[in-house]
């Protein structure tokens, strides 16, 4: 787990995970408190996981590239 402030990146969300959010009922706000508040895991070259725990564990999908966070996916975890 690495920390990374991303008030110093432009955050992307794509159309895709904006739809795959609200058909599995996760508010905007919630995406929006797992990328300020929720650990991240880096994996491979760019990627990253926002997870952020609470009564719904919420999991952005997405990665890196210069100064730039494009999330590709949003889904809830166990």
């Amino acid at each position: 787990m690495i920390a990374v402030d991303v008030s110093g990146y432009d955050v992307e969300i794509t159309k895709h995970a904006f739809v795959q959010a609200m058909e599995r009922g996760i508010h905007p706000d919630l995406i929006e408190d797992a990328l300020r508040k929720g650990k991240i895991e880096t994996y491979g070259k760019h990627g990253v996981k926002f997870v952020c725990e609470g009564k719904r564990t919420i999991i952005c999908v997405g990665e890196i590239v210069g100064t730039r966070i494009r999330i590709f996916t949003v889904e809830e975890g166990n």
